[in-house]
C-alpha cells in the first residue's frame, strides 16, 4: 500500500483524561480511517479489472496462456479477499453510524482504541477473539 490515504499512514488517536469512549471526534477517526481504506480497495479493484482488459491476450503457446490464466486466477482470489473486506469496512460504516462500533457484539464490552486502529473492522474483543479462535482450533 504506498497510497497516502493508506490504512497504516493514519495519526493514531490521541486519548484525553476522562474522554467518553467512542465519542464524537473518535467516530470520526474511525470513520476517516475506513472510508480511507474502501476507497483504497476500491481503486485496486478497479485497476485489476483494467489491467486484466487491457492485458487478455488470446497467446498461441499453451503454456504462455496457462502462464496468464493462473495470474488472473491470483488476482481474481485477491480482488475476491478484498470485496469481502470491502463488504467488512461497510458493516463497519454501519456500526458507526448506529451506535453500535467499537463494543463487542459478543459480551459487549469495549474493544478498545488501539485494537481497532489494528485491525478496524473488529467485532469482538480480545477476549472473546481468543475464545473464538480456541474454539476454530478443536472443531478444526
Amino acid at each position: 500500500m504506498n497510497s497516502s490515504t493508506s490504512e497504516f499512514t493514519f495519526k493514531p488517536y490521541q486519548e484525553s483524561e476522562g474522554e467518553e469512549y467512542m465519542n464524537e471526534a473518535q467516530l470520526q477517526h474511525f470513520t476517516n480511517i475506513l472510508n480511507n481504506w474502501k476507497s483504497e480497495l476500491m481503486e485496486e479493484v478497479d485497476r485489476t479489472v483494467h489491467h486484466m482488459q487491457d492485458d487478455a491476450a488470446n497467446f498461441p503457446d499453451p503454456n504462455d496462456r496457462a502462464t496468464q490464466e493462473s495470474e488472473f486466477s491470483l488476482e481474481l482470489r485477491t480482488r475476491d479477499r478484498e470485496r469481502k473486506l470491502i463488504k467488512k469496512i461497510e458493516e463497519s460504516l454501519k456500526n458507526i453510524e448506529s451506535g453500535d462500533y467499537g463494543y463487542c457484539e459478543t459480551c459487549g464490552v469495549e474493544i478498545g482504541i488501539r485494537r481497532l486502529e489494528a485491525r478496524p473492522t473488529a467485532t469482538l474483543c480480545i477476549d472473546c477473539k481468543t475464545l473464538d479462535e480456541i474454539r476454530e482450533k478443536q472443531m478444526g
